[in-house]
């Protein structure tokens, strides 16, 4: 994400400026004018792993390429709980009623500056995804394959509390799966 150019405050240009903090001394875009610091702090997502019906159901946004499928997430709102808003979001993505909510833990997402609330849901009623997804697949747990990313890891430490151990896509796996490709099949490997 981009930084910000102008001061949300008065609108002079930010600058890099370096200030002395509670850890030490800290360079952060700051407002010469009037001293307004832009923290960048990271923005709280929450992510479900929703079961439904005794599989996981994972969905496509419409913006990712057709291989790829991954949890329900959304941002936090003002006001709410890191519970109720995940029911919310799981509602608005897929019509789905959340009965159960428990979290799986809080993941690291630096790329994205996100900090990652994961749930388990166990959810009911009838799949009608919104405008934002276009797909959703079934997943029994041992067909589930995890991704090396934040969601990815929540789901690789849920399946771990159902007895199953993760399996990751390969980096060449996740380079297609980004990119909606198909991998040729693999060679026959012959001696060592």
């Amino acid at each position: 994400m981009p930084h910000p150019k102008f001061c949300q405050v008065c609108a002079t240009p930010l600058e890099w400026i370096e200030q002395l903090e509670d850890g030490g001394p800290k360079a952060r875009l700051r407002c010469p004018a009037c001293g307004h610091t832009h923290w960048n702090n990271p923005t709280p997502v929450l992510a479900a792993i929703v079961e439904y019906h005794g599989q996981v159901l994972l969905a496509r946004n419409a913006a990712w390429p057709t291989k790829m499928y991954a949890l329900i997430t959304g941002f936090m709102e003002a006001g709410e709980t890191p519970e109720e808003g995940i029911a919310r979001e799981v509602k608005e993505e897929t019509n789905l009623d959340v009965s159960a909510t428990r979290l799986v833990g809080v993941y690291d997402f630096q790329r994205m500056n996100q900090v990652i609330i994961a749930y388990h849901v166990v959810a009911d009623g009838e799949v009608r995804l919104s405008p934002e997804l276009v797909d959703y697949r079934l997943y029994d747990l041992p067909d589930l394959k995890c991704w090396p990313a934040g969601t990815g890891y929540a789901l690789a430490d849920w399946l771990r509390t159902r007895g199953h151990e993760p399996v990751f896509f390969t980096p060449a796996e996740n380079e297609a799966r980004r990119r909606g490709l198909d991998l040729p099949p693999e060679e026959p490997r012959h001696g060592n």
